[in-house]
């Protein structure tokens, strides 16, 4: 009896290793079973089109175009490369100098993010939320915002012509613009003239050293008088997501500000050490479609540790970090890899962030000057000046 009883309790683990073994082997053929399925009704689609299309098809044209849709399906920065742009990230080759200062992402067609302070782009009117139908005519349909920017540079003094829609324009306004090397932009500040004490920061791009900038210029505001700041990054759709994480600790004491999550849901919260140096004016930001990026990790980190308001419109949502995956033929995939959240572990991309205050902004038809009254910055100042009225 005794030597029954323990091979039964040696038996045990040897039985629950084949109960869970041949569980999960289940369930991981239930999970190729369901791959194979996809891949076989994908060659079902694919004979299907070459066998019944009214037009004989090119396999690799067809093919390419699926590639390009699993890609793009991801998100709007995702995207299936040729040969050439593939070799041309890989290798680090950089793009002509001569840019038109646009920002792309893609939806459906190309569609404008931000035009860059100072740029051909923003002189020409060109707003957030425009649609690039087609560049130097060729349609921006089939194109990835990759192969969009490679468009869109040249040399310096080379022109390009853009076909652009606005809201419900049936026909495109086309446009040419000049090439130019863009002039860096900077940190800027001044107080308002229509609205005592109130200082007015504008952040046109988060590069290496904003920070440091962003402390310069409210120092000197606070010098001036100011007891509260307006901070603009409206258009701010470049730079580096370290350098906006360090901007937005100069407004944070202490706790996270943003959190980075990579690929295998790896999280990395990002946290403010500033302690009793903090900026304790109040703050309040204006925002558009064109803050993107670095530009959105700046924002939630402020609105969700309650140092700032926002007033505008929605945000781009896009805070995701893309890197090249080579595929065998020399193509490549341009994959989002990483992506950063709110502190709260709420995602931005691809919805972007709404602002506290929503300002409804409309924009003339394309070829007409914008207007030159700024109604979120009037919204703003009112809100200020009813929060100095309650205080009082």
């Amino acid at each position: 009896m005794r030597t029954r009883i323990i091979a039964f309790f040696a038996s045990i683990p040897i039985i629950a290793f084949a109960v869970v073994g041949g569980y999960y082997g289940r369930a991981a053929a239930g999970e190729e079973e369901q791959t194979y399925r996809h891949l076989r009704v994908f060659e079902d689609v694919v004979s299907l089109i070459s066998n019944n299309y009214v037009e004989l098809v090119e396999l690799d044209d067809v093919l390419e175009g699926a590639l390009r849709g699993l890609a793009e399906g991801l998100d709007s920065d995702s995207a299936y490369l040729s040969p050439s742009d593939a070799r041309r990230i890989e290798s680090g080759q950089q793009l002509p100098e001569g840019r038109v200062g646009l920002d792309v992402t893609r939806r459906y067609y190309l569609q404008v993010i931000a035009a860059r302070d100072g740029s051909p782009a923003a002189e020409a009117g060109i707003a957030p939320g425009d649609y690039v139908r087609a560049i130097d005519g060729e349609p921006t349909r089939l194109l990835s915002v990759i192969e969009g920017e490679r468009r869109l540079h040249g040399e310096p003094g080379t022109t390009v012509t853009l076909s652009l829609i606005r809201g419900s324009t049936q026909e495109p306004y086309d446009i040419a613009l000049v090439r130019e090397r863009l002039a860096p932009t900077a940190v800027s500040g001044r107080l308002l003239e229509q609205a005592d004490g109130v200082g007015y920061l504008r952040i046109p791009t988060f590069d290496d050293g904003v920070a440091e900038a962003i402390a310069e210029e409210i120092a000197a505001l606070e010098a001036d008088g100011a007891s509260h700041v307006v901070i603009d990054i409206r258009n701010a759709a470049e730079g580096a997501y370290e350098a906006a994480v360090q901007a937005a600790g100069l407004f944070v004491a202490d706790g996270t500000l943003a959190i980075r999550e990579e690929h295998g849901a790896t999280s990395t919260p990002l946290e403010s050490t500033t302690g009793e140096d903090a900026i304790g004016l109040p703050v309040t930001l204006l925002t558009n479609f064109g803050s993107s990026g670095p530009a959105e990790v700046f924002v939630s980190a402020l609105v969700e540790r309650e140092r700032a308001t926002s007033i505008g419109q929605r945000t781009a949502g896009r805070t995701s970090l893309q890197r090249l995956v080579a595929l065998p033929d020399g193509a490549g995939l341009w994959l989002s890899w990483a992506r950063y959240l709110t502190a709260a572990g709420e995602s931005i991309h691809p919805f972007g962030l709404a602002p506290g205050i929503g300002v409804a902004v409309q924009l003339p038809e394309l070829g007409e000057p914008l207007p030159e009254e700024d109604a979120v910055l009037e919204r703003a100042i009112e809100e200020i000046e009813g929060l100095v009225a309650e205080a009082a």
